[in-house]
């Protein structure tokens, strides 16, 4: 399933027949595909290394500034405490908000910091006297701290010293006449700190994507593992679902592996050029899909009686995969034909049972996907020695945010319903002041209170407001960080005193080693679990609490700590989910929107891509979209606990499978459907239409999504791929193989599509071949590979889920559950299934028909497909942006993602509405257009303006 054919390879070099040799002076590929090493286990949990830098980098900064701003304070006759105090803070804000990836904007954000923070000091020494007024300020630098997040991460350094130098003149009580001797120590250590990470951990974007990949290696040789002992004869007979479990594991680790690869593609410096990155993205798509084919194949095969032969064919064959070194990738070839040869002749015994029969096509399977495995590694290897030898036909664009070396969450999902709501008057100002208003209102509050409690530690509260507002999206994930930090504090104050106590007073160094080595620490894992942060955070703090408070008043001390922290948490929770809120379930939503949305590219990607073979389309890197929506969806049903009105539910298990089951066909289409078709003028149109009703339907979905309307219809296109795969005479060959399976693919997706309609309350009706009206049920086809069985499994599981809540609900009887159900629960309007006598074969026309009482009728011109272009002055060629459609009462219908400066939006009804174009580089900009009523197709370019004009 590559783009192209590899060429031959000498079997004595396994290198291209007629290529000199590859010299020893290109070592990153060794480095990647090297036999195994003792940190492998390592790599694979933390691809990129991206923790481990974390903590390293915490450990120069902290180290360097603490050691600068002692020796600092020595020569400018300054108290040591001061000066380790300021030196400190810059180490550490260095290390945590600082990750730059090019030495330039690494300097230009060191060197900044100390002008913010310096600036601050001498005000607060001017407040010392003025209580109500000193507080009132830290409440507005904490709310300016949020607001300055807006606009980019320079701003929001500023932000965080201006708040950071407000609360240490605070604490420390800092003399107006030594602001200037500060200003001195914070220059000087901000210039060691950049000095110490350009020398020890300067940023190396390449060398990170290195290790990326890998760990994508790493994690496909325990799915060769694990392969093998499921398939091992000799195992006991638990030995297969252990086996089965583990490659589970790992295939979802390959999986983020490969989608962070794909983030870290489109980072400065890190690819030599957009071509480059974009063949080295194809071919990593194309082995993650082989090895995942081969991982269902082994686990289908694990619960079979496999004849003994076959069955030492493929293991065999399993460990050659997993012993080659990349280099060789060519004996995967031999394996591969090994295996299919053994499953020839299972096939061609007279006497094969069905059993046998079905493991030799499942064997045959997995030798076709050692096949494609090995041209894919042979294709990434060769980039990793020499220039490509041919561009790609579209140039790497990224279609992956990552959030902390992840695939980005809840917060993608959240910025773009921001940027997607349609406000007027006072209330176009509410985006960018929602968070910084919750920050000021739960400041005001939290303030007097821990005030009361102890004056001088009333920035504690102030601490958990920051922290809560600070990477939290919905009401599950600040409650997930208050139990984090609840729980972290309690471990950190348990180690913390022991430690203490073991070191005893007066041993200074020890107590530094130990402050520096809690903060490594807790930097090293907070991008595994935020918990893990405060435990070291908190051990380091008690040491240094320890300097001024006896050991009996310690537990009275951190008590006091989690009670103002906990506070600032809850009543920061409380105004977020009160104050301009964006709730949970409008977030659930637009992720689901957004996943739909992924898909309705990734169709639309392939519809140009077999209407004209020239066209500037990117389907992997569509179908890498939807991989990145999944994640989306993913990191809203996660939350630690349970919600009684939240996202999360009985059927939510079901429903993240359905997602990830038709996100696996999705993968599998967008690389079988990259192939040019020569097909006759009626089976092109046969195409056409299929891919048009899968877009209607899923612009249906994403209506239902957006405005949240009852009712809708999925049309299923499986009848009309099975009447086109009927009519296909294609000459047998790779590319009517691979036409084959992407319409197979694209059935099952439809198929899981239309599942996952029905459970949100969708009509799901069939696409018929003739003008009769089409059955609402489809008969569906028995299963003939592992993932249509695990797709119709799913189903299945759905389909209970769904049929329990319906059965739950008090105002639904049973009867009202036919085509006529949609009139007994919504009144107001149905979707009637008629038969459109000017359409083609077959084609179905879905009318809205409305009841007594309704304003608004539809037109007579049915759906109408709006597209044009979308361009700026800064970015001619290709303008990044989302186009969200907003209805004339306020509701969204539909949003695409403009791809190469196009944009197409199917569906819309006629009427009036509103273009709401905005990008990470533009501001947001509205658009009327009116939908005439007998149009058809409608043209509508879209001109932003530059950043400069904004």
């Amino acid at each position: 399933m590559t783009t192209s054919a590899t060429e031959a390879l000498d079997p004595a070099t396994g290198q291209e027949a007629g290529r000199p040799p590859r010299t020893g002076g290109a070592v990153a590929p060794r480095r990647v595909g090297g036999p195994r090493r003792w940190w492998d286990g390592v790599l694979a949990a933390d691809p990129g290394l991206g923790q481990l830098q974390a903590g390293w980098r915490s450990l120069v900064s902290i180290t360097t500034g603490l050691a600068v701003g002692y020796g600092m304070s020595v020569l400018l006759t300054l108290p040591a405490m001061l000066g380790m105090m300021v030196g400190g803070m810059m180490g550490l804000m260095s290390a945590f908000a600082i990750a730059e990836n090019t030495p330039l904007r690494l300097t230009r954000s060191i060197l900044w910091m100390p002008f913010p923070y310096s600036a601050v000091l001498p005000l607060t020494a001017w407040l010392h006297d003025d209580r109500a007024l000193e507080l009132t300020l830290m409440v507005v630098a904490l709310a300016l701290t949020f607001f300055l997040a807006r606009f980019g991460s320079l701003a929001l350094l500023t932000g965080m010293m201006l708040f950071n130098s407000f609360m240490v003149g605070v604490m420390a009580d800092i003399p107006l006449n030594l602001c200037g001797k500060l200003f001195v120590v914070a220059l000087v250590t901000s210039a060691a700190v950049l000095a110490a990470r350009l020398l020890l951990c300067c940023p190396m974007p390449r060398e990170d994507l290195l290790r990326t990949q890998r760990a994508f290696v790493v994690e496909a040789r325990r799915v060769g593992d694990a392969a093998i002992a499921a398939l091992d004869p000799g195992a006991g007979p638990a030995a297969p679902d252990a086996a089965v479990k583990r490659m589970r594991r790992s295939l979802r680790r390959l999986n983020i592996t490969t989608v962070t690869i794909d983030g870290r593609l489109a980072q400065p410096e890190v690819a030599a050029d957009p071509h480059t990155a974009e063949l080295l993205h194809q071919y990593l798509f194309d082995a993650e899909l082989a090895l995942q084919g081969i991982g269902q194949a082994v686990q289908r095969l694990a619960r079979l009686s496999v004849p003994p032969h076959l069955r030492e064919a493929l293991v065999v064959a399993l460990v050659v995969a997993r012993d080659t070194p990349l280099g060789r990738a060519d004996a995967l070839h031999p394996a591969a034909r090994l295996i299919q040869q053994q499953a020839g002749d299972v096939l061609a015994d007279p006497d094969c049972g069905s059993e046998d029969a079905e493991a030799a096509v499942l064997a045959r399977r997995v030798g076709h996907l050692l096949d494609s495995l090995a041209d894919a590694l042979a294709h990434w290897l060769d980039l990793g020695w020499n220039a490509p030898r041919a561009r790609a036909k579209v140039p790497f664009r990224p279609t992956v945010a990552l959030e902390q070396n992840r695939p980005a969450g809840t917060g993608a999902v959240a910025r773009r319903i921001a940027a997607a709501q349609e406000l007027t008057g006072w209330r176009r100002v509410v985006p960018y002041v929602r968070v910084p208003l919750h920050a000021a209102v739960a400041c005001a509050i939290v303030c007097p209170i821990t005030d009361a409690i102890d004056p001088r530690r009333f920035y504690w509260g102030l601490v958990g407001v920051m922290i809560t507002l600070f990477g939290t999206n919905t009401t599950h994930e600040r409650l997930r960080k208050l139990a984090h930090r609840m729980a972290g504090t309690v471990a950190g104050a348990v180690i913390g005193i022991w430690l203490l106590r073991l070191i005893g007073p007066g041993h200074l160094y020890w107590t530094l080693l130990v402050i520096v080595a809690g903060l490594t620490l807790g930097a090293w894992g907070m991008q595994r679990q935020y918990a893990y942060w405060v435990v070291g955070l908190v051990t380091a703090l008690v040491q240094l609490y320890g300097m001024s408070t006896p050991y009996s008043g310690m537990d009275h001390l951190l008590a006091e700590r989690l009670l103002d922290n906990g506070l600032g948490i809850l009543v920061a929770t409380a105004c977020a989910a009160l104050i301009f809120p964006l709730s949970t379930r409008k977030i659930a939503q637009e992720a689901d929107r957004g996943y739909v949305a992924a898909l309705e590219h990734l169709v639309s990607q392939i519809q140009q891509r077999w209407a004209d073979p020239e066209a500037p389309v990117r389907l992997r890197g569509a179908a890498r979209g939807v991989d990145a929506a999944l994640f989306q969806v993913r990191g809203v049903a996660r939350p630690l606990v349970r919600m009684p009105l939240g996202v999360r539910g009985r059927g939510a298990e079901n429903r993240l499978a359905l997602l990830a089951t038709a996100t696996a066909h999705a993968r599998a289409l967008a690389a079988a459907a990259d192939v040019d078709i020569d097909l006759g003028p009626r089976l092109t149109g046969h195409a056409e239409r299929i891919t048009r009703t899968f877009l209607e339907s899923l612009h249906a979905l994403d209506r239902h999504f957006s405005t949240g309307e009852p009712g809708g219809t999925w049309v299923r296109v499986s009848p009309l791929v099975r009447e086109l795969e009927a009519r296909l005479r294609a000459p047998a060959g790779p590319r009517a193989d691979r036409l084959h399976t992407a319409l197979r693919e694209l059935a099952a997706l439809d198929e899981v599509l239309a599942g996952f309609a029905e459970g949100l309350g969708l009509r799901a009706v069939a696409a018929s071949a003739d003008r009769r009206p089409a059955p609402a049920e489809v008969p569906r086809v028995p299963a003939a590979t592992p993932q249509e069985r695990r797709t119709q499994e799913v189903l299945a599981a759905w389909a209970v889920h769904t049929r329990r809540a319906d059965e739950r609900k008090p105002d639904r009887a049973p009867e009202a559950r036919g085509p006529g159900a949609a009139d007994a629960a919504h009144p107001v309007a149905t979707d009637t299934l008629v038969s459109s006598p000017d359409a083609g074969p077959g084609a179905v026309a879905i009318a809205r028909t409305e009841n007594a009482g309704r304003e608004r009728t539809r037109g007579a011109g049915g759906p109408v497909t709006v597209s044009g272009s979308l361009r700026c002055p800064d970015h001619p060629a290709d303008c990044d942006a989302w186009i969200t459609v907003v209805g004339a009462r306020g509701k969204r219908r539909a949003g695409v993602r403009a791809v190469a400066g196009r944009y197409r939006i199917t569906g819309l009804e006629p009427g009036t509405y509103t273009l709401i174009a905005a990008g990470s580089s533009h501001a947001p900009r509205a658009e009327f257009l009116t939908v005439e009523l007998a149009a058809g197709e409608m043209h509508h370019d879209i001109l932003l303006k530059s950043a400069s004009q904004q």
